[in-house]
């Protein structure tokens, strides 16, 4: 594979949507007592009242992981090997997530070429949108992954 290649069966451009998920009370309870953030916006009930959220919300991070989850729900009719998790980045929260909120995502494929450090690889970059159930972006956020692919004469 060369550098201009691109990646075989991966296109700039192409879009994927995950299904919905509703964040529950349960959800944002166990969140808290993995990660040990007991926030009061998360967990207080009464104490978000007076918030500008006027109710308890998701973390931030959870919606960032049930969001990744997803996305990797709406690639699954990809037949690529993924060797590594590269990374995360330009992620923003742009509204709250509240209990009883759908998530879903949308993916779209911003880059898709060889790795210069391995030749039986290929990196995959992309620009993910969660949305509520309202259609509400509530996070961004871009990925990049490193997948296998053939290299030429196996």
């Amino acid at each position: 594979m060369s550098e201009g290649d691109g990646i075989p069966g991966v296109k700039v451009g192409e879009k994927f949507v995950s299904p919905g998920r509703t964040i529950t009370e349960a959800d944002i309870v166990m969140f808290a007592a993995l990660t040990g953030d007991w926030t009061e916006l998360h967990t207080n009930a009464e104490y978000v009242k007076k918030t500008i959220f006027g109710q308890r919300i998701a973390h931030g991070l959870l919606t960032l992981s049930v969001a990744s989850g997803l996305a990797l729900r709406a690639r699954r009719m990809s037949t690529l090997e993924v060797m590594a998790f590269l990374g995360l980045d330009n992620v923003r929260f742009t509204a709250p997530v509240f209990i009883g909120d759908t998530i879903w995502v949308e993916s779209e494929v911003v880059e898709a070429r060889p790795s210069k450090s391995r030749p039986s690889a290929g990196i995959i970059k992309f620009r993910n949108v969660v949305r509520n159930q309202r259609n509400e972006v509530v996070a961004t956020y871009e990925t990049a992954i490193m997948v296998r692919v053939e290299a030429e004469g196996r």
